[in-house]
Order: C-alpha cells, then structure tokens, then sequence
C-alpha cells in the first residue's frame, strides 16, 4: 500500500467560488483510476500543541503499490489540477508505504 498526503495553504483572498472549484478539483484526483481511497477536507476541530491545523485543506489518497501512485501522478487529471491550482502560498507532501 502506498499512501500519497498533501497538505495546501492558499493563498488568502480566494473567493467562495474560487474555493469551489478547488474542492471539486480535490474530488476530482480521488476518483483517478488508481486511486483505491481518496480523502479531503479542511483541519478537524481538534485542538491539542501537537495538531498542526495551519493549512487549508489537505488531500490523503491511497494506492496499492507505488506504480498507481506513478500513473496517477501522469493522469492528464492531476495535470489539469496542478495547471488550474498550483499557486498555493505553501504545499507539503508525505509520502508512506503501509504495511497492510
């Protein structure tokens, strides 16, 4: 199992609709063919010293192997989102292999 987590900032200012779109964009990369869960949302309500909830929203989407983590990454719909969405003021990715 291959587990893909991104974490966005964006950029303040965006509007309703432009945060729309960004959602849907989300969405979208969770249904990517080599996807076998997709996740996204905004930090949870949890408030303890060692939560970081400083960033917008954040994307988990797991994979079987690290070669649909490869063809995901090469679909033409994580391209068009990269192209449409990739001015965030701070983006973190981790990347693991889980053992299940």
């Amino acid at each position: 199992m291959f587990i893909h987590s991104v974490y966005y900032w964006m950029k303040p200012g965006r509007t309703a609709e432009e945060v729309q779109q960004f959602c849907r964009g989300l969405e979208s990369l969770t249904k990517i063919k080599s996807v076998r869960h997709g996740f996204f949302g905004k930090p949870a309500v949890t408030d303890r010293p060692v939560i970081d909830r400083t960033y917008s929203y954040a994307l988990v989407v797991i994979f079987d192997n690290i070669a649909g983590h490869n063809a995901y990454d090469a679909d033409p719909v994580h391209t068009r989102f990269r192209e449409s969405f990739g001015s965030w003021s701070q983006i973190k990715i981790y990347d693991f292999e889980g053992d299940q």
